[in-house]
């Protein structure tokens, strides 16, 4: 099982509440823009956990939804006209909640669109979160 950070703003709108509606997590960046944003949701499996995110470089992470990736079918445009390309999710918590930025550790992805976490920290209030609602 891993654990992913992934974003929802699409240029100036933020999509979170769709996501968390519909079921999914995608990326609306196109393969040929953002090829490797297209692999990262190609590893994503099953069982993996996802959390939907916003967060600056210098900032707290903000985290509007937790949830299980449900399958390993990879969802496009045919799903939602701003999907290029994303997984479906059973949401285990769908409000919003804060996170401490991490005091030590370098891993500086945070703003990226997706990314896998690897913060100890990071993963114990997401796991708590995961684990309490569940």
């Amino acid at each position: 099982m891993a654990i992913y950070g992934i974003g929802a703003k699409y240029d100036t709108t933020d999509i979170s509440a769709i996501f968390l509606k519909e079921n999914f997590v995608a990326t609306g960046w196109d393969d040929f823009d953002a090829p490797d944003l297209h692999e990262y949701f190609k590893v994503i499996n099953p069982g993996d956990i996802v959390y939907i995110k916003s967060c600056s470089y210098s900032s707290d992470i903000t985290v509007k939804g937790v949830g299980i990736v449900t399958n390993d079918e990879l969802l496009t445009s045919k799903r939602h006209s701003r999907i290029e390309i994303g997984r479906n999710v059973k949401w285990i918590y769908k409000n919003w909640f804060v996170i401490d930025r991490p005091s030590e550790g370098k891993n500086n992805v945070r703003a990226n669109t997706i990314y896998r976490e690897f913060h100890p920290d990071i993963i114990a209030e997401i796991m708590r979160v995961y684990n309490r609602y569940a």
